[in-house]
C-alpha cells in the first residue's frame, strides 16, 4: 500500500492528476538485476589483452611543473606506454564549452602547473594494474611549489594567487561582471523605512557523492576505425561529446556504452575516464580500463561545490519582508566544470518562494586551489534554499511570529511578478505549509490556514515591475587592483533607474522540427484556459492576521479576478467509442506487416539482410570476449 497522499484538489483546475504510475506499486524495470546480482555494470566486459592505466598525480594544492622523470618507470616490466601531455590531440576543455558557455581552461594532463592535489600530470598504462601501479610510484616530479588560496573571500583580494590562468581574476565571467548580478525595485531605500534588519551568513562545506562503483571506463578499437567505450557516465552523450573535442575526431567515430550505474548522484557527469581510456586505446591499439580507486574517487572525485551566503532583510512592523539582499559565493574549486551553470541557477532562484518587492543579488564563482566542483542532487539550488529557509526562521523570531505563518503571509500567490520579472504561476507553498502543519500538529491561526494560492496574488503592486536601481560595480579585473566590497551597491554612490514596467526581452523557442515534435498538452494532462467566461468560483473568506498588511492579501477574491489564473470548465467523460468494423472488400493485413508509409514521408531505414553475429559486425570490438555472469 502507498503512504503517500495525493492533494488533487490544488491544482484541479490546471492540471488532470488521476494519474498511471505515479503513487502506484510498479516495479522498476532493472529491479530483478539488481536483487539477483546480474545487472552488467561497463567493469562486466571481458575483453581480451585488457591494458590498465594510471596515473601520477600532484600533492601539492599548486605547483610548477619543472620537470618529469620516467625513465625508471620506463623499463619496468608490464609498462606498454607512457602518456604525456603533449600526447593528448586537443589538451584544454571546460564541460560547458559543448553549449558555448565559457572558454576552455582545463587541461586533461597538466602540462606545465597543477591547480589541486591530485590533478594528473601523467599517465602509464601496464598489462596489469600492480605493474601500473609500480611504475606510477617509479616516477620523480620537480615542483616548484606556488603559494595557494582555499578560501572564496581570500582569493578574490588583490594579491590573491591566481587560481586559473584562462581566468586570472580568480572569477568567471558574467558579461562585463565578475559576478552575477540580480536587481529588482530599490533595496537601498526599502532597507531605510524597513522596522527591522536581520543578517545572516550560512556556510556549506564541499559534499563527495561516495558511489558504491567509482568512476571509470573501458575503450578499445573497433574493426571500422572507431572506438568503444564501456562508461560508468551519468551523461552518455556529454561524455562522448567531450571525449571527441579532446581526441579532436569526429563524434561518429566513437561508440559510447552506458547502462547501469553503480550511484552518481551528478558526481559521474564530468567526464574525465572516458578521455583517458579512449586516450590509451588511441595510443595503444589495445582495450584500455581506467577506474578510480577509493582514494581518487574522494580525493579528484569533483564534489558539490562548498557555498557561502550572506543574506540581508529589510522587515515590516506587520512580519512583511519588503527587501532583501544576498551575496553568494560559489566556491568552484580548480576549474569551472559545471559551478558556472550552478551560479545562474542559484541566482534564477532568488528571493525563494516569496513575494519580495526590492531583491538585489551579486552572486560570485570563485577559482581556489580545491578540487573542482561538479554536480549533487540539486546543486545550485540545494545550499541556497538551506541558507533562505535558515533566514525565514531568524526573521520569524525577530519580529515575533509563528515561523509558518511568517512563511505563508510572504509566499508567493499566483500572479504576483517574480524578481526576475516573469509572472509567478502554480504557485503552491502556502497549500504546502498548511499541509505540513496539519500532519505534524502545528497549530496555525485560522486566518492563515484558511489562505490560498490562488487568492490574493497578482493585483496592485503584487503584479507591477517596479522602478529599479542599478550599479556597475565590479567590472571585471577591477578586485585585482583594488580591494572592494562584494555586497550589491556597495563602494560606489553612482547609480542608473531602469523605469517602472521594464520588463524582459521575450525568447521565442524553436520551432517543432517535425510535426509529431509538437507537445501536446491534453495528452499531459494539462488543461487549456477556456476561452469562454466561467462563473466566478467560490474560495474560503479570511482576514489578515493582526497587524493587518498594508501590501496584501484581499479578503474573498474569486480567482477569476487574479491576473493568470482562469478556471477551466469540468471535464465530461467521453463517450465510450465502439471499434469499427473493417470492409468486407478490404482484407485485415497480418499482424507482422508494417504499416504503410504515407506517400512523400521518409522510409526507415531496412538492411538488406539482418546483421549476423561475430566479431567483425559494425559497432563490435574485435578484443570483446564476453561478460561476467553472476
Amino acid at each position: 500500500m502507498s503512504s503517500i497522499e495525493f492533494r488533487k484538489d490544488l491544482f484541479a483546475d490546471e492540471r488532470d492528476d488521476n494519474l498511471n504510475e505515479i503513487g502506484k506499486p510498479t516495479i522498476r524495470q532493472d529491479i530483478l538485476g539488481h536483487v539477483t546480482g546480474r545487472s552488467p555494470f561497463y567493469d562486466d566486459h571481458l575483453f581480451d589483452g585488457l591494458l590498465h592505466m594510471r596515473c601520477v598525480r600532484s600533492p601539492h594544492h599548486h605547483a610548477r611543473i619543472r620537470s618529469i622523470d620516467f625513465s625508471a618507470a620506463q623499463r619496468m616490466p608490464g609498462v606498454v606506454r607512457i602518456v604525456e601531455a603533449k600526447d593528448v590531440p586537443h589538451n584544454l576543455n571546460t564541460l560547458l564549452s559543448l553549449l558555448n558557455f565559457g572558454r576552455d581552461d582545463e587541461p586533461l594532463i597538466a602540462p606545465k602547473k597543477v591547480a589541486y592535489i591530485g590533478e594528473p600530470v601523467l599517465a602509464i598504462i601496464a598489462e596489469t594494474e600492480r605493474q601500473a601501479r609500480d611504475a606510477i610510484a617509479a616516477v620523480r616530479v620537480d615542483w616548484e611549489v606556488l603559494p595557494h588560496v582555499l578560501d572564496v573571500v581570500e582569493a578574490l583580494k588583490p594579491g590573491a594567487p591566481s587560481v586559473n590562468e584562462v581566468y586570472p581574476n580568480n572569477t568567471f565571467d558574467y558579461g562585463p561582471y565578475d559576478h552575477q548580478k540580480l536587481r529588482f525595485g530599490d533595496v537601498e531605500r526599502a532597507f531605510q523605512e524597513a522596522d527591522h534588519i536581520v543578517e545572516g551568513e550560512y556556510q556549506m562545506s564541499p559534499i563527495e557523492q561516495a558511489p558504491m562503483e567509482t568512476a571509470g571506463a573501458i575503450a578499445a578499437p573497433e574493426t571500422n576505425d572507431r572506438y568503444v567505450c564501456y562508461t560508468s557516465t551519468q551523461a552518455l552523450f556529454f561524455s562522448l561529446g567531450t571525449t571527441a573535442k579532446l581526441m579532436n575526431m569526429a563524434s561518429s567515430r566513437l561508440h559510447f556504452v552506458g547502462g547501469t550505474v553503480g550511484g552518481g548522484f551528478g558526481g559521474k557527469v564530468d567526464s574525465i575516464v572516458e578521455p583517458m581510456s579512449v586516450l590509451g586505446a588511441m595510443l595503444t591499439g589495445r582495450p584500455v580500463k581506467f577506474m578510480w580507486d577509493r582514494e581518487e574517487e574522494m580525493q579528484v572525485g569533483a564534489p558539490r561545490g562548498a557555498e557561502r551566503w550572506r543574506i540581508k532583510d529589510g522587515i515590516a512592523r506587520d512580519g512583511r519582508i519588503i527587501a532583501r539582499s544576498f551575496t553568494g559565493f560559489f566556491d568552484a574549486g580548480a576549474y569551472i566544470r559545471l559551478s558556472s551553470y550552478a551560479v545562474q541557477k542559484g541566482v534564477g532562484h532568488l528571493p525563494g518562494p516569496y513575494s519580495i518587492p526590492n531583491v538585489a543579488a551579486n552572486v560570485f564563482m570563485v577559482f581556489t586551489n580545491r578540487t573542482p566542483a561538479t554536480a549533487m542532487r540539486g546543486f545550485g539550488i540545494t545550499g541556497v534554499d538551506f541558507a533562505i529557509e535558515c533566514h525565514m526562521d531568524k526573521g520569524a523570531e525577530t519580529v515575533g511570529m509563528d515561523p509558518i505563518e511568517f512563511r505563508i503571509l510572504n509566499a508567493y500567490r499566483d500572479g504576483d511578478m517574480k524578481a526576475h520579472r516573469r509572472t509567478a504561476k502554480n504557485t503552491a507553498l502556502i497549500e504546502s505549509c498548511q499541509v505540513a502543519a496539519s500532519k505534524a500538529g502545528w497549530r496555525i491561526a485560522p486566518d492563515y490556514a484558511q489562505m490560498s494560492s490562488l487568492v490574493g496574488g497578482g493585483v496592485g503592486d503584487r503584479a507591477a515591475i517596479p522602478e529599479t536601481v542599478t550599479d556597475r560595480i565590479g567590472l571585471i579585473g577591477e578586485r585585482r587592483r583594488a580591494e572592494m566590497p562584494t555586497e550589491p551597491y556597495a563602494g560606489s554612490s553612482e547609480r542608473g533607474r531602469v523605469p517602472a514596467g521594464t520588463a524582459n526581452e521575450a525568447i521565442g523557442a524553436a520551432a517543432p522540427q517535425r510535426e509529431d515534435m509538437q507537445i501536446d498538452l491534453a495528452r499531459m494532462g494539462i488543461r487549456k484556459p477556456s476561452a469562454q467566461p466561467q462563473p466566478p468560483q467560490q474560495q474560503p473568506h479570511y482576514q489578515p492576521a493582526s497587524p493587518v498588511p498594508p501590501r496584501p492579501i484581499p479578503s474573498a477574491t474569486p480567482p477569476s479576478a487574479a491576473a493568470s489564473f482562469t478556471p477551466a470548465p469540468p471535464r465530461s467523460p467521453a463517450p465510450p467509442q465502439q471499434p469499427a468494423e473493417p470492409a468486407a472488400s478490404q482484407p485485415t493485413p497480418p499482424q507482422s506487416q508494417p504499416a504503410s508509409q504515407p506517400a512523400g514521408q521518409p522510409q526507415p531505414y531496412q538492411p538488406e539482410r539482418p546483421f549476423q553475429r561475430g566479431v567483425t559486425r559494425p559497432g563490435v570490438s574485435r578484443f570483446i570476449s564476453g561478460t561476467r555472469r553472476r
